[in-house]
């Protein structure tokens, strides 16, 4: 059924968008109809591997977690670029990730940018009145998204002498019970969507995303386009998207920084208003643009042209 309809609309290329059960099928369409495919690369599957089999192991000494994470991580990576290396050419969010997939694939390898709803994603879907300083969180609620910093965040607020704040953590995940356990003033509304889930953006004063597996991170991108400042650490995708000490931080050690945003409202507006600004110019119409001339760009390369026949022998029909 797949095959008919393709055949009967006829693209010019398949873009998947990762290893799960619709990219294999993408791969099998594009071998059997020789369709030139696109790879996107969307999430560090390999970190996820060694931060969730870290936790599953968490009984065993240090030097042998550390061994079981770093060997899951490197043979996913291996396994992950084996998959990606079946396309004609790939895409990452970022530029890091372009790199790596360039230099482990050898497949021509684009930037992709993401965007945001700028309309839907503002600073007027505020509801709440100013008040209780609220820091917020948006995403799973899992061991690779680093959470479990929030416990350690609220001591060291709570030790520099600020009492007036609240988490919002919005998300499901494994560590949601534990998380309602250890922290004195949380909610935790689970997943919210539409309306409700810009509203809680936007009634944020600051955002913070501690997690360094993500390639990029788009509710960093919604959070700004709140007018809400982020605070983020250097080492995930979503640090690009971040002048420093001027739409948000990059910070290590998150405490700093949230200590400025709540000691210092004129900066706290400053940055949402720059944040804001920047996440206006990645609307995605201009978004769909760029990838389509990055479609029109990796079709005149002429390694992509010698590839139109997938790399692999014909599947079976």
């Amino acid at each position: 059924l797949v095959i008919d309809r393709l055949r009967k609309f006829r693209p010019d290329l398949i873009h998947i968008t990762g290893p799960g059960d619709m990219g294999i099928l993408g791969f099998w369409a594009s071998n059997i109809l020789k369709i030139p495919m696109a790879a996107s690369w969307h999430t560090n599957l390999h970190e996820y591997a060694s931060k969730r089999l870290q936790k599953a192991f968490r009984f065993a000494p240090c030097l042998v977690r550390n061994y079981i994470g770093e060997t899951a991580e490197s043979q996913s990576l291996r396994a992950l670029m084996g998959f990606y290396r079946l396309a004609h050419f790939t895409l990452a969010p970022n530029q890091g990730m372009v790199n790596l997939l360039d230099e482990r694939t050898g497949r021509p390898a684009y930037l992709m940018q993401h965007g945001v709803d700028a309309d839907r994603f503002c600073p007027q879907r505020r509801e709440r009145q100013e008040g209780t300083f609220c820091i917020g969180y948006v995403g799973r609620l899992t061991p690779e998204k680093n959470v479990r910093s929030f416990v350690e965040l609220e001591r060291n607020l709570l030790a520099a002498g600020q009492h007036d704040f609240r988490f919002l953590l919005v998300g499901e995940g494994s560590e949601r019970d534990w998380l309602a356990r250890n922290l004195k003033n949380a909610e935790l509304p689970g997943t919210l969507t539409g309306g409700r889930l810009a509203a809680a953006f936007a009634g944020m004063d600051a955002f913070v995303f501690p997690s360094g597996t993500d390639t990029f991170g788009l509710v960093v991108l919604e959070a700004m386009a709140s007018g809400v400042p982020v605070v983020v650490t250097p080492c995930t995708g979503a640090r690009v998207e971040i002048e420093q000490g001027v739409s948000g931080f990059l910070a290590e050690d998150f405490t700093g920084s949230l200590l400025e945003l709540m000691r210092g409202e004129a900066l706290r507006r400053r940055m949402g208003a720059a944040a804001r600004r920047f996440a206006c110019s990645r609307m995605w119409s201009s978004v769909f643009e760029n990838i389509y001339e990055t479609y029109d760009q990796a079709f005149l390369r002429d390694e992509v042209r010698r590839r139109m026949t997938p790399p692999l022998p014909c599947l079976p029909r």
